[in-house]
């Protein structure tokens, strides 16, 4: 028979599995200069999302230009799977724990260890096909031999981009259930069997029964106040840090926000951008800010922001990209003024192909562009 305690044991960790069903799995987080709030993506028991409303369409766009698949998970078949493995789990640790015998303890644990394994070698594979497995051919960004994999587990530098992957807190409850279970099974195969008795002699009167439970600790740390923050743009007064440029009040200037509460003012979104691929050099981005040309006196997040790159709608360098906080703005200047839609991932992919030595010296005024109704610069397009 087992122990007390190591019933106890492996009943705390089969309910600690159940964690798995409302804390995220795996959480894969991305920082870069122009995603200053960064990316990230919360893989769930049976669903992927993005950390933030926005977060996981923007890392479609991005796979999208370098030729990646899109994250759809509809179609990933484990997401089905794993609720039901993860609650037959659970039923037979609890069946091992009511029953006590060491023989199926030691074959739960067999069976536990052996699924853990085999997931993460899935979970690997997944990451290996979408960072290798590139539609080349569309790709507008294109850099032979690069593979986009994020690591399994910790911090890989991936172009620009530095990507973290890491447990989420039902993955951290998984991980100790399964510790817990193969302590508990050592415990249990070392410890001599006297067939007299049926399980240890109790302790002492007086003396309470220690269980050895194992417990998952959070450290949540509180972000102070007095966080920087943008400031309204002076129209006629601020000049923009890449093209210097006055800044105008037709509606497109931005502003970077970095971690010290220094602010770059700039007259346009593209200038804005540019700077972030050219010159931000060792300056940590707090974040990013753009007009609403709708509402010229509001900053709002670029991220967050509904663009629209327009041959009619000029913006002060030329590309024509212009902001706005609500997709019904943007989607009444598509009808007044003509153009396509554009994410925030899109502007960076269009500033990056439209400049890629930089923005021109003399670039004012008279350039557009066309997108693709889904906002990636077309492969024959000539600036």
């Amino acid at each position: 028979m087992m122990a007390k305690r190591s019933r106890v044991l492996i009943l705390l960790a089969s309910l600690a599995m159940g964690l798995m069903y409302v804390l995220p799995v795996w959480t894969i987080n991305l920082e870069a200069p122009q995603y200053p709030e960064g990316l990230g993506m919360v893989i769930q028991i049976n669903t992927i999302e993005g950390k933030k409303r926005h977060d996981l369409d923007n890392i479609n766009n991005l796979n999208h230009y370098i030729g990646m698949q899109r994250i759809v998970p509809e179609s990933i078949p484990e997401l089905k799977i794993m609720p039901v493995v993860v609650a037959v789990l659970m039923v037979l640790g609890g069946l091992v724990a009511l029953i006590g015998r060491k023989r199926p303890l030691y074959g739960w644990v067999v069976l536990l260890v052996g699924i853990s394994l085999v997931g993460m070698a899935d979970f690997w594979k997944w990451e290996y096909d979408y960072g290798h497995n590139l539609d080349e051919e569309n790709a507008i960004i294109k850099i032979p031999g690069m593979s986009y994999q994020p690591p399994l587990i910790g911090s890989r530098q991936i172009l620009n981009f530095k990507a973290h992957s890491w447990p989420g807190g039902g993955g951290l409850a998984a991980i100790l259930a399964v510790i817990t279970a193969v302590a508990v099974a050592g415990s249990e195969w070392r410890r001599p069997q006297d067939k007299n008795r049926e399980d240890e002699v109790p302790p002492p009167d007086g003396v309470p029964l220690r269980p050895a439970t194992t417990a998952t600790l959070a450290a949540l740390f509180l972000m102070g106040c007095g966080e920087p923050q943008p400031r309204p743009l002076q129209a006629g007064v601020d000049g923009c840090e890449d093209c210097l440029m006055t800044v105008d009040a037709g509606g497109h200037g931005a502003e970077i926000v970095t971690r010290t509460g220094k602010i770059h003012t700039f007259d346009s979104a593209e200038c804005m951008t540019n700077y972030l691929l050219t010159s931000a050099g060792g300056e940590v981005v707090h974040s990013l800010w753009v007009t609403d040309f709708s509402n010229p006196g509001d900053l709002i997040p670029a991220e967050d922001a509904f663009y629209l790159v327009s041959p009619t709608l000029t913006s002060p360098m030329g590309l024509g990209i212009t902001a706005f906080g609500r997709p019904e703005d943007r989607n009444g200047a598509v009808h007044a003024f003509g153009g396509e839609p554009l994410t925030w991932a899109g502007v960076q992919a269009l500033v990056a192909q439209a400049w890629p030595n930089g923005r021109p010296e003399m670039s004012h005024g008279g350039h557009t562009s066309t997108l693709s109704p889904d906002g990636a610069v077309p492969p024959d397009r000539t600036d």
